[in-house]
């Protein structure tokens, strides 16, 4: 547990001056705002209900350790958003609601960056990401940081998704000894916990949707330049983005607004300010009337489940077209990918490292991160190695023949062999379909067990925007409901399935903390 974690009964001493007509951790992001907003509740009022959820909650109770640090400077900022508020300044549709980010994303303050490494502990910046300092202007608090899978869960393909050296295991807020997926495990079990209004993921493939349908939550990965990566502790730059992950379609739309944007040092988003848009006004009740809607089927899926999904598409006006699971040869891309991941990994690490201010961060590449880990084996590699840290350590570099084919063939099959070929063949403006598997159990050391294929890696290896929607559950356990566009199509994604969402009572459940 943190210095900041610890002092918490501390940050809880003083009298809350209002008290919410509905209890701040029952409420959406949306609606928390507009609580704020109406005087029923303060920023201030609802940093302290998240805290003492945070308390009782992830450090006690069921323990989830979805939460690694606290901002203890959270409560002053927000009774400042608070007195701006009283004098008439409004930064933006944000101003005073509580957000999580995943510790791999810096921000100003006491709070270390540390992508669940020991290696890192030692990692505050004093800056803000780009993504984090939108995050602010449009008025959010960052109340701390999410755990997540260490090193974005790239160490070894062993690692137990949720773990990390220096938070833990997370758990599943549904069942406790059920996995938490992706490398965004804690903001997953956060948001479904409701330890803040809205959490921030990141993902390189899978790592916020696949969290966000185990854990029963909304989340949206945008296209691939949409959101600045620039100080996020990286795996590729090729395939890595942001995104949130909230309860409602419209929360992501509202974060999303003000996280995308334009960032000259992130060369990836350099048409991020002339493609988006306000995605929350974009939003459509209307928004499947008349979209044809590949639905991918799926063996091992409940049959049950997704007829029901179909049944809520057409009714919101979708025309629903099966389509194969298999459109791409995934050997062939998954070979590909995984060379762009180990050649970048090694190249975007040692970029990060070596930008970091000086004095805290004594290491300057993936070998120092490797020789670390050997070094405090007790605690780095008590549960599973580092052979894939290992493997990209002798990827030649970013200038390499094998390299530079890899991106090519991964972006033709991704793209014009891909989404794009199912697109046009088959006439669809989108495709749907189950996200992943419900929840496995965690089994430390032993990876992680799909049930059923993931459908991340097309969008992932394009590129292009996908977002997960709770569609109901499987053995008492969530899954999402997957929608994926093309290329900055992200307004219509999120429509879409804003108006799954809203067809009909809520798909999504509160967690039950089961043992």
């Amino acid at each position: 547990m943190t210095l900041t974690k610890l002092l918490l009964p501390l940050l809880l001493t003083s009298a809350v001056p209002v008290v919410a007509k509905v209890p701040v951790e029952q409420q959406t992001l949306s609606s928390l705002a507009d609580s704020i907003a109406k005087g029923d509740t303060t920023s201030e009022a609802a940093v302290k209900a998240y805290l003492k959820r945070i308390a009782t909650i992830d450090d006690g109770g069921p323990m989830l350790n979805a939460v690694i640090t606290l901002n203890p400077d959270a409560l002053k900022e927000a009774k400042q958003l608070d007195r701006e508020r009283r004098k008439g300044r409004l930064r933006g549709p944000l101003h005073g609601v509580p957000i999580l980010l995943k510790d791999n994303i810096e921000a100003a303050g006491n709070m270390s960056t540390t992508a669940g490494s020991l290696a890192l502990k030692d990692n505050v910046t004093g800056r803000d990401a780009p993504l984090v300092a939108r995050l602010k202007a449009a008025g959010a608090i960052i109340l701390g940081k999410t755990n997540l899978s260490e090193w974005a869960n790239i160490r070894s393909d062993n690692s137990t998704s949720g773990w990390s050296a220096v938070g833990g295991l997370t758990k599943n807020p549904h069942s406790l000894p059920h996995n938490t997926c992706g490398s965004s495990a804690g903001s997953g079990a956060a948001m479904a916990a409701r330890l803040a209004a809205g959490t921030v993921g990141t993902e390189t493939d899978g790592s916020i949707t696949c969290p966000s349908s185990i854990n029963g939550v909304v989340g949206f990965k945008p296209t691939v330049g949409l959101v600045s990566r620039r100080f996020v502790v990286p795996i590729s730059h090729t395939q890595d983005t942001a995104g949130p992950m909230t309860t409602t379609v419209r929360d992501a739309a509202l974060m999303l607004s003000a996280m995308a944007g334009s960032d000259p040092e992130d060369s990836a988003t350099s048409e991020a300010d002339a493609r988006k848009v306000d995605y929350a006004k974009a939003l459509s009740k209307d928004g499947l009337q008349g979209l044809r809607i590949g639905l991918v089927e799926m063996q091992g899926v409940d049959p049950a489940l997704i007829a029901a999904a179909k049944i809520r598409l057409e009714k919101a006006g979708a025309i629903v077209v099966p389509l194969p699971i298999n459109p791409v040869d995934y050997g062939e891309l998954g070979e590909a990918e995984f060379k762009i991941l180990l050649a970048e990994l090694k190249a975007d690490l040692a970029s990060y490292l070596q930008g970091l201010p000086p004095g805290k961060v004594p290491h300057k590449n993936l070998a120092d991160i490797i020789a670390f880990n050997a070094a405090n084996a007790g605690t780095e590699l008590a549960h599973f190695g580092q052979e894939t840290f290992e493997q990209a350590e002798k990827e030649a570099g970013l200038d390499d023949a094998a390299y530079l084919e890899a991106v090519t063939k991964a972006r033709r099959l991704s793209r014009a062999e891909g989404l794009d070929k199912l697109f046009a063949d088959n006439k669809l403006d989108l495709i749907v379909g189950q996200t992943n598997s419900p929840a496995w159990l965690s089994t430390l050391g032993k990876g992680d067990a799909f049930a059923l294929p993931s459908l991340s890696r097309l969008p992932a290896t394009a590129g292009y925007p996908h977002l997960t929607v709770p569609m109901g559950v499987v053995r008492g356990l969530p899954v999402g409901l997957s929608f994926i566009g093309a290329q900055w199509q992200d307004a219509k994604v999120l429509s879409a399935g804003y108006a799954f969402e809203q067809a009909g009572a809520s798909l999504r459940v509160e967690p039950t903390f089961k043992k």
